[in-house]
Parts: structure tokens; C-alpha cells; sequence
């Protein structure tokens, strides 16, 4: 019998050959862990559709920030939920809102995490929608002072990192242009740049309480069904200053993934996104699937289409199990 003079099993037998010749590495390093910031003291409020994950008040979420550090993970991304809404949600750029305090509290907690802040009205909109809201139509101009001037906020209580997550057109130029005018022209900004009107965000908007009050989004995200749109996206938020560029959802979307990472000089994030999380959680607590194996396998997909960093709420279980 003839065997042939390439057998590819022979470096699969043991776990240290798998190893040494793996492909695609992930580590801690490469995640980022979303934190939700909520008014009061003491907080620590479990999130139904989102297992494991917490509504934190501003004590409570320094607390957690030093133990993700602590682990190796990258950094956080917050999102705020404010005492009150209103129609152009200005307690998002209030000084002292609760981002802002959650900022300061992180950065005096902790020395070599990375504080990412979104920046986006949704949350704190009485409207939900993550712009200015005129005759029932988010207007894209009116809203990007509100942004620049949030981003902004964020800068001057000690954000690292700045990410806006509207989908208005210009936006990326316009907080780049306060940034800079402001003294904060080190800070980054990364941009949710492919964003898409997706179902995988159910559970985020129970978590950050942002459910749109009439219609939906789809006027401003993206269409599922376009990838050269998102390739238009990015070069725009890239011509405008972007200095990291995000696709979301993740894994719906790892052929946008690896289209940004091949076109676009640009570190690429991508978020794995609410629902995508949800769906191992609730499987896995149904005996259904491996959660470790299931999540490692998500995650090494996302990092192998090309996403140099990876924003997810597995980030705390991967690193306890790495």
C-alpha cells in the first residue's frame, strides 16, 4: 500500500505539537471587557440576559476594573446608564455623569488597564436614539456637537481611549477636531466604523437600558446584506482620523472582519456582541454544548478572521480558564 509522503496528522498527536504550530494566538492581551456604570453605591446588580455580567455603581466598578487588570485583560469599555434621560441626553457629557466619575475612579484604581469609553446618546436619550431627534428623524449634523463635546468629557476625566458608536456621518472628524482643540490630540479614537442594525443586540439594550422608544435603527447602522458598504465606512472614519476601526457584531461578520484587516492599515477591533454571548451562556446552562470549548472556538474565529482585539463579555471567563 502507497501511503502518501505529507501526513498533516503528525503534528496534531500530542498538545504541545498542536501548540507549536498553531496559527492564530489569543491571550488576554487582546480583549476588552464591557462594564456597565450605574448611579448610586454599592451596586452590584446581576444583568438577566447577559449571565455573569453586573450593573455596577462607580465603587463597585473600580473594584471590578482591578481585578480585570489583574488578570491580563487589556482594558474595559463602559457604558453609562444616567439618574435621568432627556431628549438630547446631556448627562452623557456632564462632567460629573457616570461615566465620568467611573473613569476617574478606574484610572486612580489602576495602573496599566486601558479605560475605553463609548460614546453614543443612546443611553441617556429619553427618545433612545442615539442622535438628535427632530419631527420623529435623527439628524445627523445637530448630533455631532453632542458627541464631540462627550468625547470630549471623557478625554479631560482620564478616558485612554475614546469610541463612538452612533453611526452619524462626520462624526470620527468632528470629536477628532474637539480633541485636538481641547489638549487631548494623544488621545485615540476607535471607531465603530461597520456597525450593523443587528438582532444580536437584544440583550445589550436590556443592560444599558437603550431601546429605541418609536422605530428602530436601521436608518443609520448598517445593512446586514452589504460588505462594501462597511469597506466605504471605514475609509471614511480612516480619511477622518480614526485610529482604530471596529466591526459589529462579530461573528455574523467575519468576512467583513477580514475584509477591513486586508484593505485597511488600521488596528481592527471587532465586538462580540450581546446576543452572540447570551446564546453559549443559555445553551450551556441547558447541558447543550461545551461553554469553555464553545467560547475558545468563537473567540479564536473572530482573532483568526483578522480582529487584532476583541471586545466581549467572555473576556473574564477566558482569562480564569487560560
Amino acid at each position: 500500500m502507497s501511503f502518501p509522503a505529507e501526513r498533516p496528522r503528525r503534528l496534531r498527536r500530542t498538545e504541545r505539537l498542536r501548540a507549536a504550530v498553531r496559527e492564530t494566538r489569543l491571550g488576554p492581551e487582546n480583549l476588552i471587557y464591557p462594564l456597565f456604570v450605574v448611579p448610586g453605591e454599592g451596586v452590584r446588580r446581576e444583568i438577566p440576559s447577559l449571565p455573569g455580567c453586573f450593573h455596577l455603581s462607580v465603587d463597585e466598578v473600580a473594584r471590578e476594573a482591578r481585578d480585570v487588570e489583574s488578570q491580563g485583560i487589556m482594558g474595559v469599555l463602559l457604558f453609562g446608564l444616567p439618574v435621568g434621560k432627556d431628549p438630547v441626553g446631556s448627562e452623557g457629557y456632564a462632567d460629573d455623569g457616570v461615566v465620568q466619575q467611573a473613569v476617574r475612579a478606574i484610572r486612580s484604581e489602576c495602573r496599566d488597564l486601558v479605560v475605553v469609553t463609548d460614546v453614543c446618546l443612546c443611553e441617556y436619550t429619553s427618545h433612545g436614539h442615539c442622535g438628535v431627534v427632530e419631527a420623529g428623524t435623527v439628524q445627523n449634523d445637530e448630533t455631532l456637537p453632542l458627541l464631540a463635546r462627550m468625547a470630549l468629557s471623557h478625554a479631560r476625566a482620564g478616558a485612554h481611549v475614546v469610541a463612538p458608536s452612533d453611526m452619524m456621518d462626520g462624526r470620527v472628524g468632528a470629536i477628532r477636531s474637539a480633541l485636538d482643540a481641547g489638549g487631548f490630540a494623544e488621545t485615540p479614537i476607535l471607531s465603530y466604523a461597520a456597525k450593523y442594525a443587528s438582532a444580536f443586540y437584544g440583550p445589550f439594550r436590556e443592560a444599558a437600558d437603550s431601546a429605541p422608544q418609536f422605530g428602530d435603527r436601521r436608518g443609520y447602522q448598517m445593512d446586514p446584506a452589504n460588505v462594501r458598504e462597511a469597506l466605504r465606512e471605514v475609509r471614511l472614519d480612516v480619511e477622518e482620523g480614526a485610529d482604530m476601526v471596529m466591526v459589529k457584531p462579530a461573528l455574523a461578520y467575519l468576512d467583513v472582519i477580514r475584509a477591513v484587516k486586508e484593505q485597511f492599515d488600521r488596528p481592527v477591533a471587532a465586538y462580540n456582541v450581546s446576543g452572540e454571548y447570551a446564546m453559549v451562556k443559555a445553551a450551556a446552562a441547558r447541558g447543550w454544548v461545551d461553554e469553555d470549548r464553545m467560547m475558545r472556538e468563537i473567540l479564536t474565529s473572530i482573532r483568526r478572521a483578522g480582529a487584532d482585539v476583541i471586545l466581549t463579555y467572555h473576556a473574564r471567563d477566558f482569562a480564569r480558564r487560560s
